[in-house]
């Protein structure tokens, strides 16, 4: 019986292919909309967990001079307010588990005749740690190498593509920073974009003290723009918040109502602050999208009710030869809901094939979940179900003996 009342929809959709396929447009574009702005907003919410994953967890980032700085607020990390000492201070801290002060600069690197700007970072071993990056070829430089200002450097693959070329293995290698040589002992992991769309394998981490001594200067000795925090884990990041800033204070005999010398911020909350905003996006989009589904449901509606008034008198002669009343409402609710259903396979697609051409061609993440999938035939079948029970329960409804009787 269900078989043959699907044959009977399938010919209906059959007989007036033209008109059934613009029924069927609204729906196509509907899903596909869907599928396509959710594909995007989920490449972006993946996007933003690569960032997330590649600072590091649980991660604090203090920086020298007052947090406000009004006009000056780019100046932040510049002033010299922060020291090698502090960020022992700050690893005594019961909540926190790993800790490294940093300073950072940009130079010109040379290798036998290429050159390439990039930045330079220089920290300590436990800097590795905190940013959670592991090495692909070669070592990281020890504690002894920060006590003699060793002259080495690991160097990120953005560095390696630029100035080896194709050389194979540049650990080894001798490369001039300012004039100074410097022996590569390592290549890192690559990372990829931080949240801020910086590119964080364009970088080389030498020694910290080498640095100071031997790359940017230091007019205060021991300071630094910056240091990291891990915290132990994401229940403590408040209570070490709170000891940092309170540790920093004393330290800096800052007076109770002054303003911090300093300012703390909490990396991991921002970062999953973005990472909650591209989801809302993300549902927006395909809200947005989703209207279009809407206006295919009302042009299922309407082509439905133009059937119901053309078959009038094929639904007379069902109804004559014994047809029930759920039997007619079942039959036309079937021809809607298929509708509804090919539209959306169509849609389904459109969708996949504009999220591949979005990613080939503008670079664009965007990943088609089967979430999405499952969501858009969901909803197609709803819509084709909301919309097509008013017409189905009309011819439902139907006088058998005036149906019969209509030309």
């Amino acid at each position: 019986m269900f078989a043959a009342m699907l044959g009977e929809a399938w010919h209906a959709m059959g007989a007036n292919r033209l008109r059934t396929f613009l029924t069927m447009l609204g729906m196509m574009i509907g899903v596909g909309a869907v599928v396509l702005m959710m594909a995007i907003g989920e490449g972006a919410q993946q996007s933003i967990k690569r960032s997330i994953s590649s600072m590091g967890s649980n991660l604090f980032i203090v920086l020298s001079g007052p947090p406000n700085a009004g006009a000056a607020r780019s100046a932040t990390g510049n002033a010299a307010t922060l020291n090698v000492r502090d960020a022992d201070a700050i690893s005594e801290l019961d909540v926190v588990s790993s800790v490294a002060p940093v300073s950072m600069g940009n130079a010109q690197i040379i290798y036998s005749g290429n050159n390439w700007n990039t930045s330079i970072i220089g920290t300590t071993p436990s800097y590795f740690q905190v940013r959670d990056w592991s090495i692909s070829e070669g070592y990281i430089f020890s504690d002894s190498d920060i006590r003699s200002a060793t002259r080495v450097a690991l160097i990120g693959k953005t560095v390696v593509e630029n100035l080896f070329g194709d050389e194979i293995d540049p650990v080894g290698k001798t490369i001039r920073i300012k004039q100074s040589p410097f022996v590569i002992v390592g290549v890192l992991d690559r990372k990829g974009q931080s949240l801020d769309g910086r590119d964080q394998d364009d970088t080389i981490i030498v020694p910290l003290t080498t640095a100071q001594r031997k790359l940017f200067g230091n007019q205060v000795p021991g300071s630094v723009r910056q240091i990291l925090v891990q915290a132990e884990s994401d229940k403590v990041m408040t209570q070490a918040e709170e000891g940092i800033n309170n540790l920093l204070r004393q330290r800096h005999n800052v007076r109770e109502g002054s303003d911090n010398d300093f300012s703390v911020r909490n990396l991991t909350a921002i970062a999953n602050t973005a990472a909650e905003t591209t989801r809302t996006m993300s549902l927006l989009l395909g809200a947005i999208a989703s209207i279009s589904l809407l206006v295919g449901g009302i042009g299922i509606m309407n082509i439905m009710l133009v059937s119901v008034t053309e078959r009038t008198r094929e639904i007379g002669i069902r109804m004559a030869i014994g047809a029930r009343e759920r039997d007619i409402l079942l039959q036309f609710l079937l021809e809607a809901l298929m509708i509804s259903i090919v539209g959306c396979l169509i849609g389904v697609l459109i969708g996949i094939g504009g999220a591949m051409f979005v990613k080939t061609f503008f670079g664009t993440d965007a990943v088609v979940s089967t979430q999405s999938i499952s969501l858009a035939f969901i909803v197609a079948a709803s819509v084709g179900v909301f919309f097509g029970f008013y017409p189905a329960r009309k011819a439902a409804k139907l006088n058998p003996i005036e149906a019969l009787r209509y030309q």
